[in-house]
């Protein structure tokens, strides 16, 4: 679990919350039901008409990236693919059929396939290197989604406070109509920044974040496979690939 995540996000809430108590307001004015509707439901349905549904599905698929990042370890990565390069120096790239078929990922099984294919290096590079962008591409799309919502929700909150003023200027002789209408306009501003500012942008820029992880793993693993492929000495493929390694 990703506490650094979770600490951040109450973080953020408490600051505004905590903010709003030390100006002498009170907890009870950051609530407002009609606010808090139009601005999320407003920036989810502008999402919606906008994002293709198999790329929504995928976002809300890598919202658990937020909380629950997947363990990305690069120097483990080199040291099997080091491995890989001594057992087909001893065996013959033949020798490595036996770690395709225990290989839980199917980019690495891939590689390993078309390694033990025989193929050459242009071919697994380019194979490798077309899934990779591939695959990097559509999980940005996930990301932009929240990335959308940052940028909608502002403008809901605008919305809502526009909606709220209409209400305040229809209810000018009636006191408590009056108050209700400023406060949802008031506090609809505040949800839309909110939301963008310590929700959607947030998320966005954590799923990039660990896209880049992924995206460098891959490239590891493609540099190391090819080094396999064209014979190099073992030692020469772990210098090399450390060179990954920050």
């Amino acid at each position: 679990m990703d506490l650094l995540s979770l600490l951040g996000f109450f973080l953020g809430i408490m600051a505004v919350v905590g903010g709003n108590l030390l100006e002498g307001g009170k907890l009870a004015f950051l609530v407002n039901g009609p606010a808090f509707l139009i601005v999320l439901g407003g920036t989810l349905g502008a999402v919606m008409l906008q994002t293709p549904p198999n790329l929504f599905v995928n976002a809300l698929r890598d919202l658990q990236w937020v909380v629950s990042l997947p363990r990305i370890d690069l120097s483990q990565r080199i040291q099997r693919i080091v491995q890989w390069s001594a057992l087909a120096r001893k065996e013959g790239l033949l020798g490595l059929e036996s770690e395709l078929e225990r290989e839980p990922d199917g980019f690495v099984r891939k590689g390993l396939q078309l390694l033990v294919d025989g193929n050459e290096t242009e071919i697994i590079r380019d194979c490798l290197e077309l899934e990779m962008y591939a695959k990097e591409q559509q999980a940005l799309h996930a990301a932009k989604v929240f990335e959308a919502m940052g940028g909608y929700a502002p403008t809901l909150g605008i919305l809502g406070a526009v909606l709220g003023l209409i209400q305040v200027m229809q209810n000018l002789t009636d006191p408590e109509k009056l108050g209700h209408g400023i406060a949802t306009a008031f506090v609809a501003t505040i949800y839309g920044v909110g939301f963008a500012n310590l929700v959607f942008l947030p998320i966005a820029g954590k799923l990039k974040a660990h896209i880049r992880k992924i995206t460098l793993l891959r490239q590891v693993t493609i540099e190391g496979l090819v080094a396999i492929a064209e014979g190099e000495n073992p030692r020469n493929i772990e210098l090399k690939l450390n060179g990954f390694l920050e």
